[in-house]
């Protein structure tokens, strides 16, 4: 992993300056103790994967895989509030000219056995990640890292080589799974990181305890010990959290956070434009293959109805765009209202009165077969029939990837960037709704090449406007994300789920 350094240096771009920011919580605090205290075990229910789970954090999918891996582990960078990339690991980073070289300087930073995390220890761990025989969840974002022409400057200074311009490469090491692991770690039965809490002991299925990094390089976390359950119900964590054997229940619903959000029992948090909710539409084929008739889709939708019915009100109406309130979201484009006489008006001008769309669905995530239901009773009087389809939970997501030409969609927080790169480029692996524009591609080539942040944003606003007259998203809503505590736990934030502050426990304190 050797190469020369880059002949034009490293330079602090117009609106792309060396980043080196100090790693904070941005996210505010739902209702917590006045004061942090130190001390005490928490324990954490969370939906589990059953007796094959592992620590493995580059294997991490499922939340209580990436709560766990936060814990223990860190990544060169996260996302903050606004789901732009925040520096952890790495102090500051550094791009060259032509956005083809980034230098990333690492903070004084230390494993749980005392050594200190090192250049070779993020060279080994993005190796590993990108191992052809392997399939870790990051390799598709760091997947543009020339490896081979990388190198360890010194112990605490990283010199990246990309295959191409890319503007957004702190999006990369924030992804979800890129953590730091001490060079040639493949053994995870006693995990080793450098996180605010290191291993205790891991019952497959049941439990994880781990115990507070007294040295960890932000601060001590206020917890001696933090223990996940594995409750897989949601009404198993509700009631465990009721009956005081946990202190923090993750992932609750809607009607529970009404049922016992004003009790005195529960303290609700919610966290606001954690998961956008919607239907995609294929564009390479009939019957969505007509914009005409995509856009009488988006004009069926009464959007307000869904959030307050799907989501008992726990959410945001959406505008057909994904990312709301994240960094270089469009939000200047007017809000889409339902107006059944146009679209009526459109079905017939596509010549598709009297047709059936077929509404593919599953219950592989809550809210989405009530969705469509709701949906399909919306489209009633506009000339067409939307036939709800039930489909495998298991295999819902890899069948609607290709096959049907209507589905529900669901996705967690990410960058708008991320977004189009994985879901609307014309190779992007998770294209649903096969949006394929030669010129949408080039907009993304130029934005991501493109070191002023306004300028870029300028051009994602334009991609965005694209995409709301013309794509295949039906976006109707954004779900909050809803934890239930202990009255007595502090310090929990309302960040969107799998950013920086989510599942932050060591900024948690018990009162």
């Amino acid at each position: 992993m050797n190469t020369q350094h880059s002949r034009r240096g490293f330079l602090g771009l117009a609106g792309l300056s060396v980043v080196t920011l100090a790693a904070c919580s941005t996210s505010p605090a739902g209702p917590a103790a006045p004061t942090p205290k130190s001390g005490g075990r928490l324990r954490a229910a969370f939906a589990g994967g059953g007796v094959k789970e592992v620590l493995d954090p580059h294997l991490a999918n499922l939340f209580n895989e990436a709560a766990r891996a936060k814990a223990m582990f860190d990544k060169l960078a996260d996302l903050g509030a606004d789901v732009s990339a925040q520096p952890r690991l790495a102090e500051k980073w550094e791009p060259n000219a032509d956005l083809t070289r980034w230098r990333i300087t690492l903070r004084q930073a230390a494993f749980h056995d005392g050594k200190p995390v090192r250049a070779q220890d993020v060279l080994s761990s993005y190796a590993r990640i990108l191992d052809p025989a392997k399939a870790f969840r990051a390799k598709a974002s760091l997947s543009l890292i020339d490896l081979a022409n990388s190198k360890a400057v010194d112990d605490r200074t990283v010199e990246f080589a990309l295959k191409r311009p890319y503007v957004e490469f702190p999006n990369a090491l924030a992804t979800f799974g890129a953590y730091i692991v001490p060079e040639g770690t493949q053994d995870f039965t006693k995990p080793v990181g450098s996180g605010p809490f290191s291993f205790v002991s891991f019952e497959p299925g049941k439990s994880v305890l781990l115990k507070k990094n007294p040295n960890y390089w932000e601060g001590a976390p206020y917890l001696d010990e933090l223990e996940f359950i594995i409750a897989n119900e949601e009404s198993a964590r509700t009631n465990a959290l009721l009956g005081g054997q946990v202190e923090y229940a993750h992932d609750l619903t809607p009607t529970t956070a009404r049922s016992h959000g004003t009790g005195g029992k529960v303290t609700i948090h919610r966290s606001p434009n954690s998961v956008v909710q919607g239907f995609a539409m294929k564009l390479d084929r009939a019957p969505f293959d007509n914009r005409d008739l995509r856009e009488a889709m988006f004009l069926l939708a009464d959007r307000p109805q869904l959030v307050e019915s799907t989501l008992a009100g726990s959410g945001q109406v959406a505008n057909d765009l994904f990312g709301k309130g994240y960094q270089f979201y469009a939000g200047d484009i007017p809000q889409r209202q339902r107006d059944l006489d146009k679209a009526k008006a459109l079905i017939k001008k596509a010549g598709a009165e009297g047709l059936t769309v077929k509404l593919d669905t599953s219950t592989a995530a809550a809210g989405m077969v009530e969705a469509a239901t709701i949906f399909a009773d919306q489209a009633k009087g506009s000339g067409l029939t939307i036939e709800v389809v039930t489909g495998n939970k298991d295999t819902f997501w890899a069948d609607t990837l290709k096959n049907g030409t209507m589905s529900s969609f669901r996705s967690g927080a990410m960058p708008i960037e991320s977004h189009i790169a994985q879901r609307l480029l014309t190779g992007s692996t998770t294209n649903t709704t096969k949006w394929a524009r030669p010129e949408f591609d080039a907009l993304y080539q130029k934005a991501v090449s493109t070191s002023d942040a306004q300028a870029r944003g300028a051009v994602y606003g334009e991609m965005q406007r694209s995409l709301h007259a013309e794509g295949g998203y039906l976006m109707w809503g954004f779900a909050d994300w809803i934890v239930g505590t202990s009255p007595k736990v502090g310090g929990v934030a309302t960040a969107p789920a799998n950013t920086l502050d989510w599942a932050r426990f060591d900024k948690v304190w018990l009162g």
